[in-house]
């Protein structure tokens, strides 16, 4: 199994699925998968003992209460805390085991976070049902120089080069900013500037790479986007996205 088998349009779970269960945790993953998600996206940071740990925030003031960061505590302590539904703090290494045949779309959000997610992902066997991205190039580096054919994407200052050669049709340029990456992530708009556009996404396509979209929850919009063109929408939503799928085949 690699992260981009089987046909497009990909179900990307953000967080996994959070209606009633807290984010970011085994219990919101599973229900991503049994609504029928193909892909569940997270976050990491690093635990003071050094261990990848999965959450989004720095702190734990949104999820918990508690203005204390993450990289203060260990993950010891961090599984002692409830978030509720019975659920904690999960490592990296736990998801990994617990869903073996899940595909895993892994933000980098913590320098410290990158060796033990390599380690994580080794142990896992994990190589190829994993993609990691983040908003640091030198974040997702230094995960993807240690995982040699690793699946990544751009980070959002990395796309401008992609961006540039999509809407000039500078095709030299668009295969040269896409060399390695699997897919470009993004949002659909930044600002003013329309990122995500028939052309771009056709051009991208052309040189190689796939195209998913950041953070979609509005079924008129996730219509929308697969009408351009797009392979996969990340999304708070993932059952919602997967009726909106189902009904087009």
């Amino acid at each position: 199994m690699s992260f981009l088998d089987g046909r497009p349009p990909r179900v990307i779970a953000h967080r996994g699925l959070a209606l009633d269960v807290p984010e970011n945790t085994l219990l919101a993953f599973a229900r991503a998968l049994s609504a029928r998600a193909t892909h569940l996206e997270t976050d990491i940071h690093a635990s003071a003992d050094g261990v990848a740990v999965i959450a989004h925030d720095p702190t734990l003031s949104r999820v918990a209460g508690r203005e204390v960061p993450i990289g203060q505590l260990t993950m010891s302590e961090l599984r002692r805390i409830e978030l509720g539904h019975g659920q904690g703090f999960c490592t990296l290494a736990e998801a990994l085991d617990t869903f073996p045949d899940a595909r895993f779309n892994i933000d980098v959000k913590d320098a410290q976070a990158a060796a033990p997610a390599v380690d994580a992902i080794r142990a896992a066997r994990a190589v190829d049902r994993v993609l990691i991205t983040s908003f640091a190039p030198a974040r997702r580096r230094a995960v993807t120089d240690e995982l040699p054919g690793v699946a990544t994407s751009p980070a959002v200052s990395e796309f401008l080069p992609v961006l540039t050669g999509a809407k000039l049709g500078l095709r030299p340029l668009l295969k040269r900013s896409l060399r390695g990456f699997a897919a470009v992530q993004i949002p659909e708009r930044r600002g003013p500037l329309q990122l995500v556009t028939r052309r771009t996404v056709e051009r991208i396509h052309a040189a190689g790479a796939e195209v998913h979209v950041w953070t979609v929850n509005d079924p008129g919009d996730m219509v929308r986007l697969l009408d351009l063109g797009v392979d996969g929408i990340v999304t708070d939503r993932c059952d919602v996205l997967r009726r909106v799928v189902d009904a087009r085949h």
